[in-house]
């Protein structure tokens, strides 16, 4: 998948979130599939505060001058599964404040903003698929696999977030 559509699934995503959000209450808000579980609120941070992350690693990435030879692919499955649990790293998890809708829409928006910065400086494309950056969870990973892991982690969460809404 090249970049562009990688950021057209970014977007269509993120459309999709937002309209998900701003149909939301404040009481909806701090709903919790289970009482241990994040609510909508949290699940918002965690999305925001690991977009901020991507454009880090994204940018270290870049900062390399070496090509990367990774053959593997992550297995995708994995993520998407919301089956499988997933422990955030304690950088990525949200703290316990409600925002209101409003904060929540400008948190993602403005890590979308510094995702996009980052991507949109890339003269070559071709260097997200020769550049790598160790991620957390999957390991040694190209560059352009961390771009399109987001939008699947995104997509992850949105069903969390719908199966908040119709536990409600």
């Amino acid at each position: 998948m090249e970049l562009n559509e990688l950021n057209q699934k970014l977007k269509e995503t993120r459309d999709e979130l937002l309209g998900i959000l701003t149909a939301l209450s404040e009481e909806q808000l701090s709903k919790r599939k289970e009482p241990n579980s994040w609510n909508i609120s949290q699940v918002c941070q965690h999305l925001s505060k690991t977009e901020e992350l991507y454009a880090i690693a994204l940018k270290k990435g870049l900062q390399s001058e070496e090509d990367s030879f990774i053959e593997r692919t992550p297995q995708w499955d994995f993520l998407i599964d919301r089956s499988n649990k997933i422990e955030a790293p304690d950088i990525a998890k949200p703290g316990d404040e409600i925002f209101e809708v409003k904060e929540i829409i400008e948190q993602l928006t403005q890590s979308r903003e510094r995702l996009s910065e980052v991507l949109n400086r890339v003269e070559d494309p071709s260097l997200l698929s020769r550049r790598h950056f160790v991620h957390p969870v999957f390991k040694e990973m190209l560059l352009i696999e961390w771009v399109r892991s987001l939008y699947l982690h995104e997509q992850r969460h949105l069903r969390q977030i719908i199966e908040i809404i119709e536990g409600m």
